[in-house]
């Protein structure tokens, strides 16, 4: 009968308003970091050929999940889409592909509400069709005044930090400066100031699903103060429910920074 067809999604439509009345708008994050895993074993788990079924079903999700996110008044997110360890780990077909789902996603993610979207990474190794569609996109949000989406894409920590230092470098012997001068100047701010996330705010919550429990070189700078909160569902069965329990344990949290 219709009534029992439809008892699953009442029962967790009053779970979600359950949850929300219990989340205190002071204590949710300002900034979150999603690690975005398990397309790839989405679609193995479903028999589909070709990991690119999986990656398009992880695309779907994602304007949902940053809705949940804006709905919430959380400010800024930023979306781990594309590793530099992918870039040389997967095959040439999968990263054609890829390069094309993620151009998508971000005119897509710059057509919705009022959101401001930004590129964070290094563009080697990119495709330069993928670029100009990013630079694109940027440009043509960059005074939008909503949720603040970052896309990490060809993103390392490791290579980030690198990339800062000979930033520094590079800027202070353009000034004269000298090798001792450096050695005084150099300090955590200043090493923050030329990460690819220059100038924004670190995470204070780190989300990986699939249920895998590692940073997988995700903001390794950026987080060293953030809460993780680990996810069994693969990206794109991720439900808000699901965000929504973060949201409540985050809240829960007594955060200890450095302690």
């Amino acid at each position: 009968m219709p009534e029992h067809r439809d008892q699953p999604g009442l029962i967790y439509g009053l779970y979600a308003r359950r949850l929300r009345k219990q989340l205190d708008p002071a204590r949710l994050p300002h900034h979150i970091g999603m690690i975005v895993d398990g397309n790839r074993r989405w679609a193995k788990e479903r028999a589909l050929e070709g990991s690119g079924h999986g990656h398009r079903a992880g695309a779907r999700k994602i304007p949902e999940f940053l809705v949940w996110c804006d709905e919430l008044g959380i400010g800024m997110v930023t979306l781990y889409l594309l590793s530099t360890d992918n870039l040389t780990g997967r095959p040439p077909e999968e990263l054609r592909e890829l390069f094309d789902i993620i151009a998508g996603l971000a005119e897509d993610l710059g057509q919705q509400r009022n959101w401001k979207i930004k590129h964070v990474g290094s563009a080697d190794g990119l495709d330069p069709d993928l670029l100009k569609r990013l630079i694109a996109v940027e440009q043509a949000t960059a005074e939008n005044t909503g949720l603040h989406v970052n896309l990490a894409i060809g993103y390392g920590g490791r290579a980030e930090i690198a990339d800062a230092v000979r930033s520094i470098i590079r800027e202070h012997e353009t000034a004269g400066g000298t090798i001792d001068d450096l050695a005084e100047r150099l300090s955590p701010e200043l090493i923050g100031d030329h990460l690819y996330t220059g100038g924004l705010p670190d995470p204070d919550l780190v989300i990986r699903t699939s249920g895998e429990q590692r940073l997988s070189d995700f903001m390794l700078w950026q987080s060293a103060h953030s809460e993780f909160y680990f996810v069994e569902a693969l990206y794109p069965d991720l439900r808000e429910v699901d965000f929504l329990r973060a949201m409540r344990d985050f809240g829960r949290r007594e955060r200890r920074f450095g302690g």
